[in-house]
């Protein structure tokens, strides 16, 4: 063979190998169930974004989207009387899905808590440790520089966390998004973990959203302040749900500016403004938000018929209620009572804001 044909071949080798990774397609599956009654959806229609064919959920509420070439796609799934449904995922070979929950259009965890049950479906669990293919990890860092003349930040995290999103509009459902919240202007930035651009969405869009602490592992639960009042007025951002149940207790992040006191005379205090922020914690009544008293002999009566109970186990544990953890503990203690308690979280989060 002459030697001037051996790269001729080569490159024809590396083009046809080429042609053959581009050509290669794959197929996209999973299972669609009613979280209101476990059945299986029959009938619901799945999307891709940039991609020309869809499915239906057949019978046993199963779908599958056939010849989908490898790339990162924006997934929908919409069924008549039901939250649509988004979110990211990357194909790069067959993708089962695997079981994903849809809630009737305005379902409601019957118990009156603070939660609705769609931001706690099943779904968020499952995107977060078990579904595959979805795009991100924990959490992405890179936080954009504050001015020089002001110290600190407005992100209620700084970290870029992957989140479940429930907005008002339609109670669409998202997915697989990275996202941060800015306590200041009540926005949140999303992004994918492959794109440096980040959209803005309004707080006022965003009914709920969950993610997941990239320090502790587990889930955070926020709740818009706009369905809920304080002194009869609805409140402008998000508040934490802690304890959910007959009572919940929630922690709202408040930041202010503490101006600069350097005296230029002296050459003495902080030349710069610094951003503060601090927890305030409250209880809800009905669609009420009511700041947790101060005074500890005021705190037992808002339990009503079970202040003596209550009374009983702070003394027995030895709380000091002028301590978040505390709080946690009496709230989780009471709410226990009830039938359909789910603690949300094992121990209180108390990761400086």
């Amino acid at each position: 063979m002459k030697e001037y044909t051996k790269p001729f071949i080569l490159l024809m080798i590396m083009i046809f190998t080429v042609g053959n990774l581009m050509a290669q397609r794959f197929k996209v599956t999973g299972m669609l169930r009613n979280g209101a009654t476990e059945e299986l959806l029959s009938g619901a229609e799945i999307t891709m974004k940039n991609f020309a064919y869809s499915a239906l959920s057949d019978e046993s509420g199963r779908f599958f989207i056939d010849s989908v070439f490898s790339n990162n796609y924006v997934l929908n799934i919409k069924m008549n009387g039901f939250q649509s449904y988004q979110a990211q995922i990357q194909v790069s070979d067959n993708l089962n899905l695997g079981l994903i929950t849809l809630f009737p259009i305005g379902y409601e965890d019957e118990s009156g808590a603070a939660l609705q049950k769609t931001i706690r479906a099943t779904n968020i669990a499952e995107l977060f440790s078990k579904r595959p293919n979805f795009i991100g990890g924990n959490s992405i860092y890179g936080i954009p520089p504050e001015p020089k003349q002001l110290q600190g930040n407005f992100y209620l995290d700084t970290k870029w966390n992957k989140a479940s999103i429930l907005l008002y509009k339609n109670e669409e459902l998202i997915e697989g998004y990275f996202v941060r919240y800015n306590i200041n202007s009540n926005n949140l930035e999303l992004r994918s973990e492959n794109s440096d651009d980040a959209t803005t969405i309004p707080g006022l869009r965003v009914r709920n959203m969950v993610w997941i602490d990239s320090e502790h592992g587990v889930p955070r639960y926020f709740v818009n302040g706009m369905d809920f009042k304080d002194e009869g007025s609805p409140i402008a951002g998000f508040f934490e749900v802690l304890v959910d149940g007959k009572m919940p207790l929630v922690r709202r992040t408040i930041a202010s500016i503490k101006e600069s006191n350097y005296n230029q005379a002296l050459m003495v205090g902080e030349r710069d403004d610094r951003v503060v922020k601090r927890f305030v914690y409250y209880y809800i009544e009905g669609k009420n938000v009511i700041e947790i008293p101060s005074n500890k002999k005021k705190i037992f009566p808002i339990f009503g018929d079970s202040q003596t109970e209550m009374e009983a186990f702070a003394d027995a544990n030895d709380l000091n209620l002028k301590e978040p953890s505390s709080l946690f503990s009496l709230f989780t203690q009471y709410n226990s009572n009830y039938e359909g308690f789910d603690a949300l979280l094992p121990k209180l989060i108390e990761n400086q804001p």
